[in-house]
């Protein structure tokens, strides 16, 4: 059996059918209808669906100088590897980002790079609107190239003395690791061991670090450095911490910066044969659904990742409108969601 091949509509064509000029289709197409009728609208979006009209998005973007691409950069550790959607949080973060973008007529892409010739490489091959970047640190290559940059830039939790023209979305750090800190003392713990990725000055860690440390000068417990353990983002990084702290005579509660380390430890303090919270108590960060089915329920330090993509989303567009914004960096509250993972001593 042949089938026939459905023959490319071409805006000439559509506006010969429509009985309109090419300039009133055009202007439909790309959204500008404030001087087309409502019932010329409906009638070209009719021929359009009949027809299966799809625009040329490159001769779009060459049109209008703008691809209606925003790039979501992963910056990676040249000295680390994976996955960094594996982590739920960031899958939950980037997904409202990119329905937000759809929303609005955009298209997100995602790009890891390893250093700033990465991005720099990246932006001369690809003509995006914006660019959404996570954890930049003052120091580096990338912050320059990013200052001298026209094109609009929104970064997720970086802590910089200057943003310039750039939009930061960040969190309460500090006082979530205070938060989860304070919780498990007033439940009588004092031997709390902070568990964490490789700190880098400047960082997230680092805030929730001091967090940590306020929380026990207020109550008067001494910091001990021996019990920071900074530890990569992998299963079995995290799950042999569990293991090593099961054996800890020292250590009553853990406080883990992230939830992915915190179901970890849980792992390896139960494959040790001690349990949770009657051995060891444990809050994380970041109330990820994980938490929900760990068992027992984790508590942990809540962010909404829905919220947080959806607002870096809404600042990309006001940047993206030419809206001029005052306010550099926005920060997010956050709370405690008590589940069963801390025993009161």
């Amino acid at each position: 059996m042949q089938y026939r091949r459905r023959q490319m509509v071409t805006i000439d064509d559509i506006a010969r059918i429509a009985g309109v000029s090419n300039t009133t289709v055009s202007n439909v197409i790309h959204g500008r209808t404030k001087r087309v009728s409502q019932k010329t609208i409906e009638k070209i979006q009719q021929i359009i669906d009949d027809h299966g009209y799809i625009p040329n998005m490159s001769a779009r973007a060459l049109a209008s100088s703008s691809s209606k691409v925003v790039a979501l950069i992963n910056h990676l550790d040249p000295q680390k590897s994976g996955n960094f959607l594996e982590d739920p949080f960031h899958s939950a973060f980037i997904g409202a980002v990119e329905q937000t973008l759809r929303e609005s007529g955009y298209y997100l892409m995602i790009r890891t790079i390893i250093n700033c010739d990465d991005l720099r490489a990246f932006l001369r091959n690809w003509n995006v609107d914006g660019l959404f970047l996570t954890g930049v640190f003052q120091e580096e290559d990338i912050y320059s190239t990013l200052s001298s940059l026209e094109t609009p830039v929104v970064l997720i939790d970086s802590y910089l003395d200057d943003y310039n023209q750039m939009i930061n979305i960040g969190l309460h750090d500090f006082e979530g690791a205070y938060l989860a800190t304070q919780y498990l003392i007033e439940n009588g713990h004092t031997q709390i061991a902070f568990a964490c990725p490789p700190m880098r000055k400047g960082g997230v860690v680092v805030k929730r670090l001091e967090g940590y440390k306020k929380a026990l000068q207020d109550h008067q417990i001494p910091f001990r450095s021996e019990l920071v353990f900074e530890r990569e983002f992998s299963t079995t990084g995290t799950t042999e911490l569990g293991t090593m702290i099961a054996k800890r005579k020292d250590i009553t509660a853990i406080f883990a910066t992230a939830d992915v380390m915190a179901a970890g430890i849980m792992a390896g303090i139960q494959q040790s044969g001690k349990k949770v919270p009657d051995d060891f108590s444990i809050v994380g960060f970041d109330d990820i659904n994980w938490c929900r089915m760990t068992h027992p329920m984790l508590t942990s330090v809540h962010q909404d990742a829905n919220i947080k993509g959806e607002i870096a989303a809404d600042y990309m567009m006001k940047l993206l409108e030419g809206e001029s914004i005052s306010k550099k960096s926005v920060i997010l509250p956050v709370s405690l969601a008590i589940r069963d993972s801390v025993r009161k001593l």
